[in-house]
């Protein structure tokens, strides 16, 4: 991958009074870790940069965050080339919901369709969701607080790992990497 901006989204700081970790160490560990032009966003673990290899990054960043604060913090870093596609692809965009409801969950890999095919689609009604590639589309009418749409539930039926943003820090971060 030739240089350009990504963005590292670490999954479980700084909720819930658990999991502290600063935002300037947090930038402090990417510049580090070879990063360039590193800058953070709200407190949840959002980190937009510049690097050459994406897997190198997160793998430094995770291992980095282990021997410093003692904590396993998955890490998935998304080019801002894979970003600009996600907003591209987002089905309920596309419909007119109101996109204070959309979330997405950035899977570490993409799930087989034998996985995708044994999700609940009625798990959490009126709650909906598309799986693309290695994001899932999130339609949550009632909020992220109240969904069984969680996680867990992803992380266990799609055999990977994911961390959930909502639609306007996609969005928000999207514009931080031009």
């Amino acid at each position: 991958m030739s240089e350009e901006m990504a963005v590292a989204l670490l999954r479980g700081i700084n909720v819930g009074g658990k999991n502290l970790l600063p935002m300037k160490a947090l930038a402090e560990i990417f510049a580090a870790a070879g990063c360039t032009e590193v800058k953070t966003y709200i407190q949840s673990g959002n980190v937009v940069f510049r690097y050459g290899t994406k897997k190198d990054v997160a793998k430094a960043v995770r291992a980095a965050i282990a021997a410093q604060f003692g904590i396993e913090v998955p890490v998935v870093v998304r080019s801002a080339s894979e970003i600009k596609r996600v907003i591209a692809a987002n089905p309920f965009v596309r419909t007119g919901i109101d996109a204070a409801w959309l979330h997405v969950m950035f899977l570490e890999r993409e799930p087989s369709a034998a996985q995708v095919a044994g999700l609940d689609a009625a798990r959490s009604l009126p709650d909906e969701f598309v799986v693309i590639g290695n994001e899932v589309y999130l339609h949550l009418p009632h909020g992220a607080a109240k969904t069984k749409l969680t996680n867990a539930y992803f992380d266990s039926k799609l055999k990977t790992v994911g961390t959930q943003r909502n639609w306007r820090t996609v969005t928000t971060l999207a514009e931080m990497m031009g």
